[in-house]
C-alpha cells in the first residue's frame, strides 16, 4: 500500500488543481460578461424583470431591430425625471476618442434626457502634441456658451489639425466658423480661468484611476475597454436606468 501511497497524492493533488483551473475559468467568463470594471452585473432578478419595449429600444437610424441592440434592454416605464450621467475622460487628438465621438452623439439622440452627457479633459500631451491646445479651445469656446459646437467641430475634423505644427490657427477658424466673438475668444484661450478647469479635469481623472483614453464612467462605474463602444454604453445605461426605475 505504501508503494501506491505517492501516486495516489500526485493524483489528488492532479484533481484539485484542475477542479480549481475549471472554476478560475469559469469566474473570468462571467466577469468578462460584465460591462463595468468595478461593479458586478445585475442579479438574475433583475435582468428577468426586464421587458423589451419596441418603441424605447434604441436602434441605429432607419434600422430598427439593430443587431446591435443590447442583450440588456431598456426597461419599461421610467419613471419621469429618472437619467444617468455619462462621463466621459477625453483626448482630442485621441484617434479612439475621436471613433467614439458619433457614438456618444448617437446614445444622446437615441436616450434623449435620459442620459447626461459629461466631457472631462485628458490631454495626454506626451503622445499627443496638439491635445492641449483642442482643450484650451474647446474651453474657451465654453465660456461664450459654445462649448458643444466647438468640441464636435475638433473630433469632427481630427484629421486637419492633429499633425499641424500649430494649431491655433485652424481652432481660430473653427470659433469663427461657430460665431464666437474672436477677440474675446483670443483673450480667453490661454486664460487662467480655462487652465484651470483642464486642470481640474486631468486631477479628477488621476485621482480616479484613469490612465488611458476614452475611459467612461457611468454613474460612477467605470467602463471596460473593450466594450467602450455603442454596444457597450447601450448595455450599461439600460442597466443604471433599470435600477433606477427600480422601487427601492
Amino acid at each position: 500500500m505504501k508503494r501506491y501511497l505517492p501516486f495516489v497524492i500526485i493524483a489528488g493533488a492532479l484533481i484539485i488543481a484542475i477542479v480549481g483551473y475549471m472554476a478560475l475559468s469559469r469566474s473570468q467568463q462571467t466577469n468578462s460578461a460584465a460591462p463595468f470594471a468595478n461593479v458586478a452585473q445585475p442579479s438574475p432578478a433583475i435582468q428577468s424583470s426586464l421587458s423589451v419595449n419596441p418603441s424605447s429600444t434604441p436602434t441605429s437610424a432607419g434600422q430598427p431591430g439593430n443587431p446591435l441592440t443590447p442583450a440588456v434592454p431598456l426597461p419599461t416605464n421610467i419613471p419621469a425625471g429618472v437619467s444617468v450621467t455619462i462621463e466621459e475622460f477625453g483626448d482630442y487628438q485621441c484617434p479612439p476618442c475621436g471613433v467614439l465621438h458619433p457614438e456618444l452623439k448617437q446614445i444622446a439622440a437615441q436616450y434623449g434626457s435620459k442620459v447626461n452627457i459629461v466631457f472631462r479633459n485628458f490631454p495626454l500631451t506626451q503622445n499627443h502634441k496638439n491635445a492641449q491646445a483642442a482643450a484650451q479651445a474647446a474651453e474657451a469656446a465654453r465660456l461664450q456658451g459654445r462649448f458643444d459646437a466647438m468640441h464636435d467641430r475638433i473630433y469632427e475634423h481630427q484629421d486637419e489639425w492633429k499633425d499641424l505644427s500649430d494649431p491655433r490657427p485652424t481652432f481660430t477658424h473653427y470659433a469663427q466658423t461657430i460665431g464666437l466673438d474672436l477677440k474675446r475668444y483670443a483673450n480667453e484661450v490661454d486664460s487662467f480661468e480655462v487652465l484651470q478647469k483642464i486642470e481640474f479635469d486631468k486631477q479628477t481623472a488621476i485621482a480616479r484611476g484613469v490612465n488611458g483614453t476614452p475611459t467612461v464612467f457611468i454613474e460612477g462605474n467605470q467602463l471596460k475597454p473593450e466594450v467602450t463602444n455603442l454596444e457597450g454604453l447601450r448595455s450599461g445605461i439600460n442597466i443604471m436606468l433599470s435600477k433606477k426605475a427600480k422601487p427601492q
